[in-house]
């Protein structure tokens, strides 16, 4: 006799989106990794795969970082501190963002991935904090790639998880890796900013229904996170895990 597997005990698929670079699909080797250890099954998902077709499979997904958004696409002028990604990725990337909306499916939104999100569902960025922003702290060293900052989490959030277990560790404060010239500016409806650096500037955004969707500025994956950073996709997981059908 068998026993049926329950939802909350299966291994969650988790489609990972990918950039485009020089003819090649390529997807950072450290997301796989995170949510392979988080306890998810990693799909790359191309540009130009169905999307329809992958939500009906995948359990959750992670948006990745990379390059700048066009904001010609959102009615806006181009700055000149801006490296924008490959226009496929971008097309794909927020009809993906659109049709996870739609269905509720469990998403988190690193870097760009979280700018992605926010002007999908209506939010707006900061082009460039040094010229938006000229009083705001440096969030990007290029001769310092593991520069941190301090951030503050709004209480009852799902990233004020991370600042209290820095707290319990004993660490002087909850900092996070900042390597990004583009920020969130409004936030869109139906979000709340979650985390903020010591000058304003929103590095997390979290849905205010249901829906588990959490947009960070920083990259939990990256090199020179702490451990505690990556928590966030123990999260994720275990939001997935109750989208799973067995």
């Amino acid at each position: 006799m068998t026993t049926q597997k329950k939802p909350n005990d299966a291994a969650p698929l988790i489609g990972i989106n990918c950039d485009l670079a020089s003819g090649y699909v390529v997807c950072p080797q450290a997301y796989v990794d995170c949510v392979a250890r988080a306890g998810g099954v990693p799909l790359l998902v191309p540009p130009g795969s169905n999307v329809e077709t992958l939500l009906g499979n995948v359990a959750g997904v992670v948006m990745i970082g990379g390059a700048d958004l066009d904001p010609r696409n959102d009615g806006f002028q181009l700055h000149g501190s801006q490296r924008l990604m490959h226009p496929r990725r971008e097309a794909f990337d927020r009809e993906l963002v659109h049709e996870i909306r739609e269905r509720q499916l469990p998403l988190l939104a690193i870097g760009v991935g979280m700018q992605t999100l926010n002007v999908v569902c209506g939010g707006t960025l900061l082009l460039d904090i040094a010229t938006d922003l000229p009083e705001a702290m440096p969030h990007r060293c290029p001769n310092e790639p593991l520069h941190r900052h301090a951030i503050v989490c709004q209480p009852d959030s799902i990233v004020s998880r991370m600042c209290n277990m820095s707290r319990v560790l004993g660490l002087p404060e909850s900092s996070v890796g900042s390597q990004h010239h583009q920020a969130v500016d409004d936030v869109a409806p139906g979000f709340r900013a979650t985390a903020h650096a010591m000058d304003s500037v929103v590095e997390a955004i979290e849905s205010t229904s249901d829906w588990w969707a959490v947009g960070l500025q920083w990259h939990p994956q990256g090199t020179g996170a702490r451990k505690i950073e990556r928590l966030i996709f123990d999260e994720f997981i275990k939001a997935a895990k109750g989208k799973v059908v067995t």
